[in-house]
């Protein structure tokens, strides 16, 4: 999402922002909402890219009510992101935890919806790791206590007499960043550490100087798992795990009396790690010494009078230090994460890849650049299959086949067989497969819910790095199920799901395999064929047929005899019916013997594909069955494409103007592409102008515009003009506009008739220029260099 031309500054973190009804209906950035306060340094750098709303302290049903108009959410620990208010948020497309822990946030349903869940697993490590020595050192000493009695007036020093931590055991579960972080600080301060994580790094623990714990479980003669091993060894526990369903209540009455009489445990990870009833028997009972805890299964702990919250009693416990979950509080942390997660979010809205995803895979951004055009070809390539192919028509022609094909491989040529991470080909497949036969209220699909939408759908997708001699292209094969089934089509409904197919056991660990069960069929493959030349996307080859064009807009595709004067009656019938061909390519079959069969229709090879681009009132049924009906057309099929992108390279009079009329600015400056970006303050002396490789720049007279922080690009030549002592800046190669009767385009520079007039720094001197009165008219005084 590109940036928009107007600045406006972002509420503070502590007041919700008032945002007047008007001006939501007129600011078309994306709108993100925040229901908690998160610091004010990263919303600030969203400010001129996307709307911020604060809303403190939103209820459950306050935010099902309001998330329906969002496209981000940046949320901490408190607020509650349901499957309920994931599927309220239409178009939500992101949501952002300011912190590390997501169990706050139903991942499995923000998948399902294809919405990107980010977080900051490195923005509070130090602050949580300090956190944890804290509560180390505090339950050591018994500070809580201590604390409590000098304020209670008393001088209890005999009953709290405390231990070192120098020469103790430390052990911690889960030795990730956090965990490795509060290791070497334990160290410092002479302890030994003991650690089980069955994924962590033998090499790393000891370059930390800590031991790691075996996971023996199940082995002969010895059943204790790794944890068992470890809690009779520690003084002090500590967990740094997630809270899943395999950590939920790790540590029950059973782990607590393996444990020695003088231990203490910590928690400043997630609530639940422990069970708290077994928590608070074990501190009743003398199993263990003492705990310090920063969170519990129910924030905020609230007053329990009647002791049915454990959670409250845990907090009040006499043996506990507790913290209302400050592991993350500092103001250091708190800036790092806020920076973290509003610039994936900024990222993300404008339509690049995060850093931290909890549920997508991590894609460097130099391979997702060289993947972009692809992406939009593979698109291109699974609706056209869709549409052309599998739209049941007549018997054995080319675009009728019998029932949808769901199994598929996608083979990369040339520089994508190199690229390991192809999960954007895959759901871009996935998305032109799907897209054309759901209704226009179904899901997104994107590198989110791909899979999982596959697996609904029932396709079978491979992938295929074919790294032979050859040019890069993708191929697209569609191949015949194994099993016979009842003739289907696809309905614009999209119900036509089959069942999820298991993966291939024997696939190489190369591929990104979904499902694909080897075909026993004689039927051969569909194919369909497409290359990237530039930023330009071709098909190159559909079936039998050899081609060569841009698939965009709505095409008919005609399987015809390739015999003279069939171009003239398909447009004799075209016109009949007021429907204008922009383009036309014919694709004669492959004599080659790369594809060499006959056709199934009429066992010939005297066929050719009619591919025309058509633009005009609706193609109708009726259109489909005049031509059809015209000699020698075999088949017909109609697939409508995305549209060719607004041209960023030339003036269109019909969208853009700036029209200037007694010195002043009527109507608004509007770049060729509305939605990048608006100058909504018309008649102003000012314009400011944001946009992120823009080329194309706007000016009325020179007196009366200055164009301010336009974002560098690698286009950019320094053109300035100065107009009576005021400077003009103008950055961009290609200036498009009308000044007065006279227009400038291309490399030319518009004046505004000043004689005091020079334009500087253009690579190849201006093509035109616009003095006002005369173009180019030295009799006013103009100089040029450059």
């Amino acid at each position: 999402m590109a940036p928009s031309a107007v600045e406006e500054p972002v509420a503070a973190a502590a007041a919700p922002a008032a945002t007047s009804p008007a001006a939501v209906a007129t600011d078309n950035r994306p709108r993100i909402l925040v229901p908690e306060k998160v610091s004010p340094d990263g919303l600030a750098m969203l400010q001129d890219h996307c709307q911020v709303d604060i809303r403190l302290g939103l209820s459950a049903e306050e935010l099902l009510q309001t998330i329906p108009s969002y496209n981000g959410l940046i949320v901490r620990s408190e607020t509650k992101v349901t499957a309920a208010v994931l599927a309220a948020g239409r178009k939500l497309r992101v949501v952002a935890r300011a912190g590390v822990g997501v169990d706050n946030i139903d991942v499995d349903a923000a998948t399902t919806h294809g919405i990107i869940v980010v977080n900051s697993p490195a923005g509070n490590i130090r602050a949580a790791a300090e956190h944890t020595v804290a509560l180390l050192l505090a339950t050591a000493r018994n500070i809580g206590r201590a604390d409590t009695t000098m304020k209670e007036g008393k001088w209890a020093r005999s009953s709290l007499v405390g231990v070192e931590v120098g020469g103790k055991v430390l052990g911690i579960v889960g030795l990730g960043k956090v965990g490795m972080q509060v290791a070497r600080m334990a160290k410092g301060l002479g302890m030994r550490v003991v650690a089980y994580d069955p994924y962590a790094s033998p090499e790393v623990a000891r370059s930390a100087g800590v031991e790691l714990v075996a996971n023996t479980a199940g082995a002969p003669g010895n059943e204790k798992s790794g944890l068992d091993a470890l809690l009779p060894q520690v003084d002090f526990l500590t967990i740094h795990t997630p809270l899943l369903a395999t950590t939920l209540n790790l540590l029950d009455e059973a782990q607590f009396k393996a444990m020695k009489p003088a231990a203490r445990v910590l928690n400043v990870a997630r609530g639940g790690v422990y069970n708290e009833e077994a928590l608070v028997n074990a501190l009743d009972n003398g199993w263990i010494a003492g705990a310090g805890i920063d969170v519990f299964t129910s924030e905020p702990v609230k007053p329990d009078p009647e002791g049915k919250s454990w959670a409250a009693r845990l907090a009040a416990h006499p043996k506990v230090v507790a913290t209302p979950h400050l592991g993350a509080s500092t103001v250091e942390a708190q800036e790092n994460v806020s920076l973290d997660v509003c610039a994936q979010m900024r990222t993300i809205l404008r339509g690049g890849l995060p850093t931290a995803a909890v549920n997508a895979p991590l894609i460097l951004p130099e391979e997702y650049r060289k993947l972009q055009p692809y992406v939009r070809l593979v698109e291109r390539m699974g609706s056209l299959y869709t549409q052309h192919f599998s739209r049941a028509s007549r018997p054995g022609s080319l675009s009728g086949s019998r029932r949808p094909r769901r199994r598929f491989e996608l083979v990369y040529r040339g520089e994508l067989a190199d690229v390991a991470n192809t999960r954007p080909l895959f759901a871009a497949l996935v998305k032109g497969l799907v897209s054309s036969v759901t209704d226009a209220g179904g899901r997104d699909v994107n590198i989110v819910n791909a899979t999982l939408i596959a697996k609904e759908k029932g396709l079978a997708i491979r992938e295929t790095h074919d790294r032979s001699e050859g040019g890069s292209g993708v191929s697209l094969r569609a191949q015949a199920d194994d099993e016979p089934e009842a003739s289907t089509s696809a309905t614009p409904s999209g119900e036509e799901d089959g069942p999820a197919l298991a993966p291939v056991d024997d696939a190489p660990a190369a591929l990104a395999t979904v499902a694909a069960p080897a075909a026993a069929t004689t039927l051969p493959d569909e194919i369909i064929e497409g290359y990237v030349s530039g930023k330009s996307i071709y098909i190159s080859r559909v079936d039998r047929f050899v081609a060569n064009f841009v698939p965009e807009g709505t095409l008919l595709v005609l399987h015809n005899y390739d015999e003279p004067g069939k171009i003239g009656h398909v447009g004799m019938a075209l016109g009949r019916h007021g429907i204008n061909i922009t383009f036309m390519h014919v694709a004669s079959v492959d004599r080659s013997g790369a594809v060499r069969r006959r056709s199934v229709t009429t066992g010939t090879e005297n066929e050719a594909l009619m591919i025309l681009g058509v633009d005009g009132p609706a193609v109708t049924p009726a259109v489909i069955d005049d031509l059809r009906e015209s000699e020698g057309i075999l088949d017909v099929s109609l697939v409508r494409l995305r549209p060719p992108r607004p041209c960023q390279r030339r003036l269109r009079h019909d969208a853009v103007k700036l029209d200037v009329r007694h010195q002043r600015v009527q109507r608004r400056i509007v770049l060729l592409r509305p939605d990048v970006a608006q100058d909504r303050q018309a008649q102003v002396r000012a314009v400011k102008v944001v946009r992120k490789g823009a080329q194309n720049v706007h000016l009325g007279r020179a007196r009366l515009v200055l164009v301010e922080r336009v974002v560098p690009n690698r286009h950019d030549h320094g053109v300035q003009a100065g107009h009576g002592g005021r400077l003009v800046r103008v950055v961009g190669r290609t200036l498009v506009g009308e000044l007065g009767r006279h227009a400038i385009a291309n490399d030319a520079v518009g004046l505004g008739g000043s004689s005091l007039a020079r334009a500087r720094g253009l690579e190849h001197g201006p093509a035109k220029v616009d003095a006002g009165h005369a173009v180019g008219d030295p009799g006013r005084g103009l100089g040029v260099d450059g």
